[in-house]
């Protein structure tokens, strides 16, 4: 089975409480891609990679840990760049320097190219659908998607890269009407709806064509929320170091444990199946948290 995680590889430039700072490989869909990897499952990683310095550590980082790309051939644009500012608690905000950079160059013949006959799954989200060609790109190949393809969608809002905030929620929308299964976290759900309740706000976004949302909320319980139940999963607390690629980690937790059980777009409806892949992807998460910068666990690390 093959996943195609499609979106950003960047550098997360991390400035410490302490004001020291390191160059750390990321971008939501790139911890994304590793972690599948990293937990045995076939995966492709579809996104524009510079040839410079940073992108040949991004480049191998992919390759180290089994990632296949959908893009081999280098970029000769320079490598988008993310700075992430950490707080006293480890929590991360961003701001991010993309104009003229590697990341969104995804033509649709790339995204076709990448989206293989033996793609089960495909993952979009973050800053793939924000950064333009890449966005009108991914909102196209997902409409494209055949039946059998199982479309998992993090929207990992980042504020700060949006211009036009209803022309961003409309696609979001658009894609969300084909979307199988969508992570939120919090603070996605305080930018795309403002005020709301968050709980409230997750469970309207299944009346947009969601069979699943996965509420993800920091160290609070996550709701794995379908229309015929829901299922709350404790997060236990661990000793963290930085929050950076939790909510990434914990993405690809979950789709691995449901490739692992050999589960497709058909189980869905299987809420027990459900609470078990994120019962694991809250692991996943939690070791993650435990290690500075987006380094998700081997499945030979999980207990």
């Amino acid at each position: 089975m093959n996943v195609v995680v499609a979106g950003e590889a960047l550098v997360d430039l991390i400035l410490r409480p302490d004001g020291s700072i390191a160059a750390i490989p990321g971008g939501g869909p790139f911890n994304a891609a590793r972690t599948l990897a990293r937990l045995g499952i076939g995966t492709v990683f579809l996104g524009g990679i510079s040839a410079d310095r940073f992108g040949q550590q991004l480049r191998s980082r992919l390759e180290d840990d089994g990632v296949h790309l959908g893009m081999p051939e280098p970029s000769a644009l320079p490598t988008t760049l993310a700075l992430a500012e950490l707080d006293a608690g480890g929590a991360a905000s961003y701001r991010f320097y993309f104009e003229g950079t590697a990341a969104p160059e995804v033509s649709p013949a790339d995204a076709h190219a990448a989206a293989t006959a033996d793609m089960q799954i495909l993952h979009v989200g973050t800053l793939g659908l924000v950064f333009e060609p890449m966005a009108t790109t991914m909102e196209g190949l997902v409409a494209d998607l055949g039946d059998a393809v199982l479309l998992f969608v993090d929207p990992n809002c980042r504020p700060l890269t949006i211009r036009d905030r209803d022309a961003y929620i409309a696609r979001l929308h658009r894609v969300l009407r084909r979307a199988d299964v969508v992570k939120v976290s919090g603070d996605d759900l305080d930018y795309l709806s403002p005020g709301s309740d968050r709980l409230a706000a997750a469970r309207a976004l299944l009346e947009l064509g969601p069979s699943v949302v996965l509420f993800t909320d920091g160290a609070e319980a996550v709701h794995v929320l379908t229309a015929a139940g829901e299922e709350s999963v404790p997060v236990p607390s661990v000793d963290v170091v930085d929050t950076v690629g939790a909510g990434d980690s914990f993405g690809g937790g979950f789709l691995a444990t449901w490739v692992d059980a050999g589960r497709g777009r058909a189980d869905l409806h299987d809420l027990a199946a459900l609470r078990a892949a994120a019962e694991r992807a809250v692991v996943v998460a939690g070791i993650t948290c435990t290690r500075a910068g987006a380094e998700p666990p081997t499945l030979a690390e999980l207990p």
